[in-house]
């Protein structure tokens, strides 16, 4: 049967099909939606890890106890995870393990263009590289026959095109790959430096019998193909650059495209380079293949033609290599740009609000309140990495002892969990006079609503133990640890200037469940009586997108506003109303 999949999901499909049986990620756009559809198929046992390494460590021990793995994340994720990653190259695994990671070129939802296929190549681990959902799914499966045929973990690499486009794909049964028996093996999985030593030549014959498949088996079973057209244009590409170059170039031109991009074979390149007049090297991000490529003597065009940023399009290609205008859809209505924005009632606002009022610096985290950043808030100052929140504000308050009345740290549950609690621990154990502001709205909501550690729910919505982060945060020496609503504006605002006013360090959390919650019971919509209005524009000061101007006077769309009542405490004249 043959259905239209989104990437992710085939690759999910993938996953089922391959008898995957245990799968641990970290919700992270573009890959988030591979586990939640894996965790649609109740043979698959799924979840939701606090972060990439613990995910990828839940993986490796399933995978060595013989049960076929699978763990996923964005590119900045495998960051986190590249401890284990890179040792786990060395151990191999018993059953198959499989790793996604996503990349966002354009950065849609993230705070860098990283490249993973230098991951694989660091950790010397076998990555493939999927151009449309049908090698989504053919790729997982194949990912899986590869683990175990090379003892080592597969990296599929998507991007941001590829998980969330949707295409054709074959479904089939699953396959019971059972659970293999395990043999103690010190020298193999303990990795003292003793055994890694031993370990790090079957690596490295590893490649060299996984670069002589990607030559020849690998064109035989589809993973690297090799189409002539005109041989006057070679291209030579990957994963979703290909479909932009096949729509570019057509039949103008002949194409190897690498379904596995680690290892690169050499002689395939060779080649099918010799077949052609010119040879172009077609990948976003950095030059990868083109450096493969002229290492090995085989002459090329890459970076010289194309960008290392951004993504690719059809009439780029065109340009780069035919000197051709594609015709491109457009329309002469003037259409207004529409800036990412905190939605309507989302409890974040009167947070920032709080501080930008009391005008202090903002150590930033990733989250929705990243938005925080943005004007006429605009009460972030920094944002590096998951979790740097925390730690920076400490370094900050450490270089100048005098910053620590008027800085704070915010950070939300979920990223919290992953990698704050760290840098709080940093923050007690040193005797650092910082304030931590925990923005807890009961989900992890950047990446679409995932369960946390925090929430009491597992990803299948089942109950489980809950984190508090009132007594995490003591348990850890914070003596000062306080809730505010930061609905309540004159609340927050106190609680806040108390812990900057206290020489000790302390945790503020800020809690209000995300507006978009489904189990979240709104108020009604609130209104404006325009004869009451001074045209003041206070209200106007939180951007809620549900408040507007209009003839001179402040309105509210009643189809936004959830009535959570922050502009009303904002209105000095009473002009706005239940």
């Amino acid at each position: 049967m043959k259905k239209i999949l989104l990437g992710n999901e085939a690759v999910a499909r993938g996953l089922y099909e391959a008898g995957c049986r245990v799968a641990s990620s970290y919700p992270g756009t573009p890959s988030t939606e591979v586990t939640e559809f894996a965790a649609t198929y109740d043979d698959i046992y799924c979840e939701w890890a606090p972060n990439e390494k613990v995910a990828m460590e839940t993986a490796c021990g399933a995978a060595i106890a013989g049960a076929r793995s699978f763990c996923g994340m964005k590119h900045v994720g495998l960051n986190v995870a590249a401890d284990p990653l890179f040792t786990a190259s060395y151990t191999g695994v018993n059953a198959g393990m499989v790793i996604v990671t996503a990349d966002d070129p354009g950065m849609h939802s993230s705070q860098n263009e990283q490249d993973s296929r230098h991951y694989a190549k660091a950790s010397k681990t076998m990555m493939l590289e999927p151009a449309d959902s049908a090698e989504c799914l053919a790729f997982t499966k194949k990912a899986y026959e590869l683990s175990e045929k090379f003892d080592t973990p597969v990296i599929i690499r998507l991007t941001t095109r590829i998980a969330h486009s949707r295409s054709l794909a074959e479904l089939s049964d699953r396959v019971d790959a059972g659970l293999r028996p395990y043999e103690k093996n010190p020298g193999k999985y303990v990795m003292m430096p003793a055994m890694a030593k031993k370990r790090h030549i079957v690596v490295e014959e590893r490649i060299e019998n996984q670069i002589a498949w990607a030559e020849t088996q690998a064109v035989d079973e589809g993973i690297n193909t090799v189409e002539y057209n005109d041989k006057k244009i070679g291209v030579i590409t990957a994963g979703i650059c290909y479909q932009y170059a096949k729509e570019a170039l057509g039949d103008k031109a002949s194409y190897l495209k690498l379904g596995c991009v680690y290892p690169l074979p050499v002689e395939l390149i060779r080649s099918f380079a010799a077949e052609c007049e010119t040879v172009y090297v077609i990948e976003e991000l950095d030059d990868y293949i083109e450096t493969h490529c002229l290492k090995n003597g085989i002459k090329v065009i890459g970076k010289e033609a194309f960008t290392l940023q951004g993504e690719y399009s059809q009439s780029m290609i065109a340009k780069a290599v035919l000197s051709e205008e594609k015709p491109c859809l457009s329309t002469d209505l003037p259409i207004p740009g529409r800036p990412p924005v905190l939605c309507a009632g989302c409890p974040h606002r009167g947070l920032f609000y709080a501080l930008k009022k009391l005008n202090v610096t903002v150590s930033g985290d990733i989250g929705c309140y990243t938005l925080g950043a943005l004007a006429p808030l605009g009460m972030l100052d920094t944002c590096i990495c998951m979790g740097a929140s925390v730690s920076a504000l400490h370094g900050r308050n450490k270089a100048d002892e005098n910053n620590s009345k008027k800085s704070v740290a915010v950070i939300g549950d979920s990223t919290f969990i992953h990698s704050g609690v760290t840098g709080l621990i940093n923050i007690a154990y040193n005797k650092s006079n910082s304030v931590v502001i925990i923005l807890d709205n009961s989900i992890t909501g950047m990446t679409g609503h995932q369960q946390n550690p925090t929430t009491g729910l597992t990803i299948k919505g089942d109950p489980t133990a809950a984190v508090s982060l009132e007594k995490l945060a003591e348990a850890v020496g914070i003596e000062r640890v306080r809730v505010v609503d930061p609905y309540n504006l004159a609340e927050t605002e106190n609680a806040i200037r108390e812990e900057l006013s206290t020489d000790a360090p302390s945790v503020i959390i800020s809690r209000r469940p995300c507006a978009l919650l489904k189990k979240v019971k709104h108020n009604p919509p609130l209104k404006v009586d325009a004869d009451k209005c001074r045209s003041c524009k206070m209200c106007m000061k939180i951007g809620c997108p549900a408040i507007s101007m209009k003839d001179g006077k402040a309105v509210i769309d009643f189809t936004q506003c959830v009535g959570c009542n922050v502009c009303k405490q904002l209105c000095k004249f009473d002009a706005i109303t239940d």
